[in-house]
């Protein structure tokens, strides 16, 4: 079939819920995708930022391949090999005692909350505006976004409050004796890519603290590099109580997670909370060959380095519809005086794949792996565009 044909097909049968891009991608190899009709274009979008180590990295395909072969689901009732290994690899990386495993962020947000919340007994959550984290009923209303709440405000939860990013004085009011919990995401991505004032996070921390509260970071999208550390709660000095990750967990393999401390996790126990796929050997065995990645490329001098040179090549260009550029490592957002749609759609058709977020804010989350020719390759036809 041809694309048009392929996506009439979405027309008469999927339910529509995404305005997608008119592509049909077929491959991929590194950085680098391919349609059906074989155009090739340098992926800056990396699936929302989701493959991480690009597209048919040799380790990642061998380990799902080997996998495959062996096991690929056999449920939570009873234990696997890659499931136990990747939980003491990645909790040995991080602060965190205690490992849940889920299947997407939405879910790992959601069991988040739920473990706040019987955990302190409490029933109210402070979230922020212009954030993102979920679909669900219960993420939904931690979502900051009115205009993704609004169609289904009769059903959502009581109990969340959402206040400005970036703004301790508005959190610190809204904070009171029924408080569970504060979820945030370290850098906004959905929101805009929005980069927080260095001690942000560190007062949350010690507002929480203070409050018998529990600090929870959003890094679904953030986390495994993207930022240049691990994790980017860690740029920020602070030791949360939850974090919730997936997108890049499994290098495209649909996962997620949660990790807590020892003293919060111990709040829930057998029937609290459950899942059926979460932890399988497949997805556990694909997130184990990403960390591995991670530490044996030096995927974070690359995030790093390139990240840096990303930006600064991006701050050159001298254009009075460039209003900003902000971001941490590969997690950039170029922010214009206008609408963005406009350009990814430009850009697509000369050959590049990124998003507009926010209305106005291009987004960059390309795979880890890429290189200052690819940057050189993207900044000269985004110049041209411009």
């Amino acid at each position: 079939m041809n694309t048009q044909e392929l996506i009439k097909i979405e027309d008469d049968y999927f339910i529509n819920t995404f305005t997608r891009q008119p592509v049909v991608l077929d491959h991929g190899e590194g950085v680098r995708v391919t349609d059906i009709d074989g155009k090739e274009y340098l992926d800056m979008f990396a699936g929302i930022a989701v493959n991480a180590l690009g597209h048919n990295h040799p380790k990642l395909v061998k380990a799902i391949q080997d996998q495959a072969e062996k096991l690929i689901h056999i449920s939570s009732i009873y234990y696997n090999e890659p499931a136990l290994i990747y939980a003491k690899k990645l909790i040995d990386k991080t602060s965190f005692d205690r490992i849940f495993y889920a299947n997407s962020g939405a879910e790992a947000n959601e069991g988040a909350i739920k473990l706040a919340i019987k955990y302190t007994g409490k029933s109210e959550v402070i979230s922020t505006i212009e954030s993102f984290h979920g679909r669900t009923s219960m993420t939904l209303a931690a979502t900051g976004h009115a205009d993704y709440q609004e169609p289904f405000k009769a059903i959502l939860p009581n109990g969340f409050i959402n206040v400005e990013y970036n703004n301790i004085e508005a959190l610190k009011e809204a904070v009171n004796e029924n408080t569970a919990a504060i979820i945030v995401e370290p850098i906004q991505g959905e929101g805009g890519v929005n980069v927080p004032d260095i001690e942000y996070l560190k007062e949350i921390e010690k507002i929480c603290n203070e409050n018998d509260i529990v600090f929870i970071v959003d890094e679904v999208q953030t986390g495994f590099g993207r930022c240049g550390t691990l994790f980017a709660h860690e740029l920020f000095d602070v030791k949360p109580d939850i974090m919730t990750m997936a997108k890049g967990i499994g290098g495209g393999v649909p996962m997620g997670g949660i990790l807590a401390t020892e003293k919060v996790a111990s709040a829930f126990v057998p029937g609290d909370h459950g899942t059926t796929f979460g932890g399988g050997p497949l997805v556990c065995a694909a997130a184990n060959a990403v960390l591995d990645a991670i530490d044996e490329e030096n995927i974070l001098d690359n995030v790093n380095e390139v990240g840096e040179y990303f930006m600064e090549e991006l701050k050159k260009l001298d254009k009075e519809i460039i209003a900003d550029v902000r971001g941490k490592g590969l997690m950039v957002g170029l922010e214009l005086t206008k609408p963005g749609a406009e350009y990814v759609d430009k850009l697509r058709e000369a050959g590049f794949l990124i998003n507009c977020t926010a209305g106005n804010v291009l987004r960059f989350v390309p795979p880890l792996t890429i290189t200052k020719a690819d940057i050189d390759e993207f900044v000269k036809a985004l110049d041209e565009i411009l």
